[in-house]
């Protein structure tokens, strides 16, 4: 059939510093990026496979128990899963201890509550995920060649990646609303006049905490540590020579849209798309052994899940032979879940 100029796994893998693989929930994206992670073990590369996921698969892709703590899967091949929900805890327990030293004694309470209640606002948990992202990307340079990251569905792994421009400003108008004395304004005149937040530390002319107190320069450093850390992170992903943005897509019609869609969008952030593995082609005919073994895998798969779930009552429902799109397919695709159709059930023409 054609194709498109053919991507190049193998270029990628040996010229890249950094891949991220993503794409649509279920499309296969947490096996692609393992084989990928293992065709560049077995060229003798050092791999780091990190999954941002917070449903990981990367335990059940290689059939081992991975967790939150780097794991030897293989020769040269490492994996790590991270959780959203301890990586948020280690990040408020981060900024709670940097903050006790410029928190009085009858602050710590309220500052701890306003922390613990900000672990849980939107946001957090990706903002936790991009420091440990940007952390992993930098201290695994010595240990590894090769970074691969097995990111979130879509519109998670979009968010994460334009959040350095987010963190920057923010830690801008953090330090604007807590400056204290002229030489922290002066600090600030040095950090944001006629700098986009793109890169809010262009060219630094001056020294941002001369002439303050201790505890202003701590306050500052600290947060101009997070944000240098995050537009060096943003620099490298926007590296099309250090950095590969690598889609995942079934030949179907949401994946195809969403893919689409999370194109145009990096584009317009200027992270670099690789290309798109298209997953799970149909081969030509169904007269074939490679039906045939299908299905009989499938009839081992469906008496596997007749003993596990036995207790549960199931709902089976066929491979379609076209996308399930528009009111009319979706309530032909409905009608094999409820056969009589109720008149709650929309059909087409309805309100």
């Amino acid at each position: 059939m054609p194709q498109a100029h053919n991507l190049n796994i193998l270029e990628l893998i040996t010229s890249r510093k950094l891949i991220m693989v993503g794409g649509k929930g279920g499309v296969g994206k947490t096996t692609t990026a393992s084989a990928i992670a293992v065709a560049a073990a077995n060229q003798g590369r050092r791999v780091l496979l990190i999954s941002t996921d917070p449903a990981h698969s990367l335990a059940d892709a290689f059939d081992r128990a991975i967790g939150g703590q780097v794991t030897r899967m293989a020769p040269n091949l490492d994996a790590l899963e991270l959780d959203p929900d301890t990586e948020a805890e280690a990040y408020i327990d981060r900024v709670m201890q940097q903050m006790r030293r410029f928190a009085g004694p009858d602050q710590i309470n309220e500052l701890q509550r306003q922390l613990r209640l900000g672990a849980q606002s939107p946001g957090a948990q990706e903002a936790a995920i991009l420091e440990r992202m940007a952390t992993l990307i930098e201290d695994s340079e010595n240990n590894y060649d090769l970074l691969i990251f097995d990111t979130a569905p879509t519109g998670h792994t979009l968010r994460l990646l334009t959040l350095p421009e987010i963190m920057a400003a923010w830690t801008d108008g953090l330090l604007k609303h807590n400056k204290r004395s002229e030489k922290l304004g002066k600090a600030l005149a040095h950090l944001t006049p006629g700098r986009s937040v793109d890169n809010p530390l262009k060219s630094p002319e001056e020294n941002p905490v001369e002439g303050m107190d201790q505890r202003g320069q701590e306050l500052t450093e600290t947060l101009l540590r997070r944000q240098r850390l995050f537009q060096r992170t943003r620099r490298r992903l926007n590296d099309t020579n250090h950095t590969a943005f690598v889609f995942v897509m079934t030949p179907e019609k949401l994946p195809i849209l969403e893919t689409g869609r999370a194109i145009e969008a990096l584009a317009s952030a200027n992270i670099p798309v690789a290309g798109v593995i298209v997953n799970r082609i149909m081969p030509d005919t169904a007269n074939s052994p490679f039906w045939q073994a299908r299905v009989e895998r499938q009839s081992r798969h469906l008496q596997e899940i007749d003993d596990l779930l036995k207790n549960l009552p199931q709902k089976r429902l066929p491979l379609m032979e076209d996308d399930v799109s528009g009111l009319e397919a979706l309530t032909r695709f409905a009608s094999l879940m409820t056969p009589v159709v109720g008149s709650s059930l929309l059909t087409p023409g309805n309100d």
